[in-house]
């Protein structure tokens, strides 16, 4: 942890790190320094929201995101999500909840607050809180102990709210087995799908491609565009500056034990006799003897890597087995526990893990060892070398930062410092300006400004930037004749859709009035499947995730077998039919109750909390900018 701190240092990635620690999101921002002269982006009960904070919540949820989807991530589902009302609603609950602390004379004491910040690993040296370390990474990330210990005691008292709100929550039995029941019943459903591409011979003319462009002209708009102006600092410039001393290497080799320690790793073959999780005690016994006799052929001398290939039920059989060499942690604690505790040549007796039973040779064992000083010198001087270069170059940033006041001309607040100003060509929200590093969230960031707003200093891998939006174009509709081919694929899809959609209610028709489903498919060319048996949190086998169609699925049975209406779903119009249900057996609870139980608490607690920190924000004053939001 302390290794990736310092690899983020000065970024505001690290704060959103340090804040989150505790249990909850601290709230950023509110008071600080450069907020009178800040736009309010909301007020809670006369408690401001600053853009800055604003803007800070902003790009923590985006990078929560974007680690969560990664390249799929897009503007798109900016939009989808509402990240933007999200990280409104974070700082308001976050100020609510405070505030309602205080109401209720929560407090945290010294002790409580030393016990939770001396519990962060980030602090810690062999597990020990190392005070060294707490100040060290406090200053490269411009915190003071103060504004940090002021945050993360904000943090326990939210915890101690929440935990008085919904301590009491309590779980049934019956409540559970309900529970149970509903999540684990399970139907079988035949379905007949009309898909849009089969209706090939649609066509439009002109007029009605006009006609639609005329109807829909908000989607065809072309992409508002802006032009900003900016400064990159990069880190490279820095390094030559740097001084890194004896003493320097030496501290760092000695708070960084861990970094410079190797593995134990071992060199492995496997012979696998493959066991699914729901194998009967006959079918495990079975497997076992394979391996045995398998075994007694490995220990008479057969060659294993040969055996491997003819006897292994493992996908790596063709290269005989081999797993190459490996860590403790990257296979399965049975597996690993064998054949980290053998030498070189031997042969394991049978091992059980949740593959099956396992016959290992290990060919080689690599032991554990820790690098000296003098083999990692050089590489701890470079990682000195490039945080300290990169702290310098954002303190370059913080200095034109600062000293930049609103409606600032960014030229004006760089004169005299380090940095040259460039300035961009028109660019789109996505598609961002050429020769910066992450075109997409540099449009992103200057989007998000008004014209000569400066933005927060942006990290991006290569170093630093601070942005400032010069000027706009507006969004407008595109002329008919540059976007006439879209919109006729467009309607082609919509006609398409919709004889779909009607062919598909034709036919639902004729079930309802007592047709047989494959007589009437049959009679349009269409065939009818069975998806087999699936639950309600499952994927449906054949047709892929459909909330709509599951939906639809558990509402019928066999008085009711056909829907209201055709469904919409992955691939076009479904008419589904009700097959099979499937009731679980009550007598299979039991083994669960606990953890069912305990997790209907957790989701009770949470709509408990809640509706209560609704109830809140309906009986307080909260007044908020929408245009910044939106």
């Amino acid at each position: 942890m302390l290794k990736l701190m310092r690899e983020k240092a000065g970024s505001w990635f690290i704060k959103v790190i340090l804040g989150a620690i505790v249990v909850v999101f601290v709230f950023w921002g509110v008071g600080n320094f450069r907020s009178g002269r800040l736009e309010k982006v909301a007020v809670v009960n006369e408690t401001p929201i600053t853009v800055e904070a604003y803007n800070q919540s902003y790009n923590a949820l985006i990078e929560r995101y974007r680690s969560q989807f990664g390249a799929q991530f897009n503007e798109d589902m900016i939009r989808m999500f509402g990240l933007k009302r999200q990280a409104l609603d974070q700082l308001i609950n976050q100020i609510l909840m405070l505030q309602e602390a205080e109401k209720l004379n929560f407090r945290v004491t010294d002790d409580e607050l030393a016990a939770v910040i001396q519990a962060i690993p980030a602090f810690q040296n062999n597990g020990a809180f190392d005070n060294r370390i707490y100040t060290r990474v406090l200053n490269m990330n411009r915190l003071t102990p103060e504004a940090f210990e002021k945050d993360q005691r904000e943090a326990i008292r939210i915890d101690k709210l929440r935990r008085f709100i919904t301590d009491n929550v309590k779980v049934s039995d019956q409540e559970a087995l309900d529970w149970y029941l509903w999540e684990n019943a399970a139907v079988n459903i035949a379905y007949v799908v009309f898909e849009p591409d089969r209706y090939q011979d649609i066509d439009v003319t002109d007029e009605a491609v006009r006609q639609y462009f005329d109807a829909h002209q908000s989607n065809y708009k072309t992409e508002p565009k802006i032009k900003a102006q900016y400064i990159y600092f990069d880190p490279q410039k820095f390094m030559d500056g740097v001084t890194v001393t004896d003493d320097d290497v030496k501290a760092y080799f000695e708070e960084h034990p861990d970094e410079f320690a190797v593995q134990k790793t071992v060199k492995a073959r496997h012979i696998l006799f493959r066991l699914e999780n729901d194998s009967s005690p006959e079918e495990v016994a079975t497997q076992r003897k394979k391996a045995e006799t398998v075994l007694a052929l490995a220990r008479e001398g057969q060659d294993f890597g040969e055996l491997a290939k003819t006897y292994s039920e493992d996908p790596g059989k063709d290269r005989g087995g081999d797993l190459g060499t490996f860590t403790r942690e990257t296979m399965v604690k049975p597996f690993a526990d064998q054949a980290f505790s053998m030498k070189a040549g031997e042969i394991s007796d049978p091992v059980r893990t949740q593959f099956g039973w396992h016959i290992i040779k290990v060919e080689a064992v690599n032991e554990a060892y820790q690098k000296t000083l003098d083999e990692v010198d050089e590489e701890i001087i470079q990682k000195i070398t490039e945080e300290r270069a990169k702290a310098t170059a954002y303190e370059h940033a913080e200095s034109i930062y600062d000293a930049a006041y609103e409606g600032d001309d960014l030229k004006t607040a760089a004169e005299g410092k380090a940095g040259d100003v460039k300035e961009t060509d028109w660019f789109t929200l996505t598609k961002g300006p050429a020769g910066v590093n992450d075109p997409t969230r540099f449009a992103r960031t200057a989007f998000e400004l008004s014209d000569m707003q400066i933005s927060d200093i942006q990290e991006y891998s290569d170093g630093y930037y601070l942005i400032q939006t010069l000027k706009r174009t507006p969004e407008a509709v595109a002329p008919f004749d540059d976007v006439r081919e879209r919109v006729k694929a467009d309607l082609l899809d919509n006609r398409r859709s919709e004889k779909a959609l009607a062919d598909a209610q034709i036919f639902l028709a004729a079930l309802r009035e007592g047709a047989v489903i494959t007589e009437e498919a049959a009679k349009m060319e269409l065939s009818v499947k069975e998806t087999g048996f699936f639950k309600r949190n499952e994927t449906i086998p054949e047709i892929g995730r459909s909330m709509e169609i599951t939906t639809a699925a558990f509402e019928l049975s066999k008085n009711a077998p056909l829907p209201e209406a055709p469904i919409e779903g992955p691939s076009g119009r479904y008419v589904i039919k009700f097959v099979d249900r499937r009731t679980p057996d009550p007598d299979a609870f039991e083994p669960e109750k606990t953890t069912v139980k305990a997790k209907l608490r957790q989701q009770k607690q949470m709509r408990v909390f809640g509706d209560w920190l609704a109830q809140v924000r309906k009986n307080s004053d909260i007044t908020v900018n929408s245009e910044m939001v939106e």
